[in-house]
């Protein structure tokens, strides 16, 4: 029996009487230490100073506050709580779209008022012979060392065989956290032969997905959702693999079907307003970043892309026939909270005010062209580097503000730092069809390939001289400069060459100047711990 007095418990509710019973009925079971909190701000910053082995969470604790998923994304990524510990998500409402959302962060119960004593008691009793049995992956699960969780696993299948079915997923994130890809698929296939569980074919999908085989992914996802319908994750695999492909359409539809089926992720709906905007289903897109902005607000994932994602999609709604007053306003509002919340970031600054600009077009011309003057100063002095997604909007914004000159320079700024992805040259292509532009970055890519090529033949000091040359060419580009510093690097490493060193911590500087949005940064966070020893 569960050793109540040895436990510390938090109970988190916004109602007093709640508390007050459940901290009854924990008492009347022998536990001893039970604290109460009424805000998830509250129970964050209690949790922060003292470990819980259990915490009691009600979801829904009013509007304007952090809810129980919040909360629980925070303990988790902040690792304020351990994996020995209990998270019990407690709630009085049990629509699919609330249970759903809920269990999609992976609290360890789903506990539905009322309830009394006796159902509290053999809820808790069942979690912790859980945990007490799988104690050795959770305590390496803590460390966050995913060999550890692996060696863990195998001793306890070994102990007891009985174990092997509650170790197989720690057992796929491990070998997935450790680079181990084709053991990784040889285990996912043989769960999937024995018996199909959601879990296995979203993580296979992951994999196929990474090595670019999206037929066989697509494939995966489809046979998933028809076995798991009502698994959203798997959806938002599916859209991502379409989006690959360039059936944005479809993919959607398919993110539409799982906003349907969880409505409360905050990167869903965005990633939803961002398909739709694509799309030019603009009414969509306003409905999704809508979503996004307001369930972002007390969330960690709250993101002024979905601000400016809504202000675009409402002014694209409404550039035929012009915005209402109603429309202006939420523009404004939307706006105001980017430029207010994010001071210090030049990019949103001047994104901010290009997109109130281009609102005003058509209502206020002259503060259209004030915001826009004030855009391009902040746009001068600029250190780091736009996303090419938000370079491209700019410099699709400055043309339609009459700033022609300065939508060149975008354009060729954007050539110059993404010139070696063919989507972002398509995207330039859509904007301007002068041959100097489009084709100022030919020769350094060229140059890449060919330093790549040598590279990965072992001819380390060719390939350096080869991504020098494309440097001198386009001294920004991302790409050329991670393939010249990897190759310094390990000149530097090998020969305690000091200059070469120097030469290669100077390419990253560079690089630093990437969003960390840009899926090169984990490479490029990479290669500077090895180069500065961080």
């Amino acid at each position: 029996m569960l050793a109540y007095h040895q436990k510390n418990f938090l109970i988190v509710d916004d109602f007093s009487d709640f508390r007050s019973s459940v901290r009854s009925m924990l008492r009347e079971l022998g536990v001893k230490e039970v604290d109460t909190a009424d805000t998830g701000e509250q129970a964050l910053r209690m949790c922060a100073q003292k470990r819980y082995d259990f915490v009691l969470h009600d979801y829904h604790l009013g509007d304007g506050k952090k809810n129980g998923q919040q909360v629980l994304e925070d303990l988790m990524t902040d690792k304020l709580i351990s994996h020995e510990s209990v998270f019990v998500m407690v709630t009085a409402e049990s629509s699919q779209a609330m249970v759903l959302s809920a269990l999609e962060h992976e609290p360890d119960a789903y506990l539905t008022k009322p309830f009394n004593r006796a159902s509290l008691a053999q809820r808790l009793e069942k979690l912790v012979q859980r945990k007490n049995l799988l104690k050795p992956i959770m305590q390496a699960l803590d460390r966050d060392k995913p060999a550890e969780v692996l060696a863990a696993c195998t001793r306890l299948t070994q102990q007891d065989t009985r174990f092997a079915p509650l170790c197989l997923r720690y057992r796929a994130d491990a070998m997935w956290n450790l680079n181990q890809f084709e053991p990784l698929e040889r285990f996912l296939t043989g769960i999937l032969a024995d018996r199909p569980l959601p879990w296995a074919y979203a993580r296979m999908g992951q994999l196929l997905f990474k090595r670019n085989q999206t037929a066989q992914a697509k494939a995966l996802y489809e046979t998933a959702l028809k076995a798991f319908p009502m698994m959203p994750a798997l959806y938002d695999g599916l859209a991502e693999v379409l989006v690959v492909e360039g059936d944005t359409r479809r993919a959607q539809s398919v993110l539409e079907e799982a906003v349907r089926l969880s409505p409360l992720a905050v990167r869903r709906q965005s990633m939803l307003g961002k398909l739709a905007l694509a799309n030019e289903d603009f009414d969509s897109a306003s409905r999704a970043y809508r979503q996004a902005v307001s369930q972002g607000e007390q969330s960690r994932f709250k993101d002024p892309e979905s601000n400016l994602g809504l202000a675009h999609a409402l002014i694209s709604k409404g550039s035929e026939r012009g915005l209402d007053t109603r429309t202006r306003l939420e523009i404004n509002q939307t706006l105001s909270a980017v430029a207010k919340e994010n001071a210090n970031d030049q990019g949103l600054q001047v994104r901010a005010r290009l997109m109130k600009a281009t609102s005003l077009l058509l209502n206020d011309a002259e503060t259209a062209d004030k915001l826009t003057e004030q855009a391009m100063a902040r746009l001068d002095g600029m250190e780091n580097f736009m996303s090419a997604e938000a370079a491209l909007l700019v410099a699709k914004q400055l043309q339609q503000l009459g700033q022609a000159e300065a939508g060149v320079s975008m354009l060729k700024s954007c050539v110059e730092i993404y010139g070696d992805d063919p989507t972002v040259m398509k995207g330039i292509a859509k904007l301007t069809d002068d041959p100097q532009i489009l084709g100022s970055g030919k020769a350094a890519i060229d140059l890449n390939v060919q330093g790549v090529r040598s590279y990965k033949g072992g001819n380390l000091d060719e390939a350096v001289g080869l991504f020098r040359r494309a440097l001198a060419l386009q001294p920004k580009n991302i790409s050329i400069a991670l393939n010249a510093a990897q190759a310094l690097l390990v000149i530097a490493q090998k020969s305690a060459d000091a200059a070469v060193l120097e030469e290669c911590r100077g390419c990253l500087k560079m690089v630093g100047k990437m969003p960390d949005s840009d899926p090169r940064y984990e490479r490029y966070q990479k290669l500077r711990t090895r180069a500065f020893g961080e």
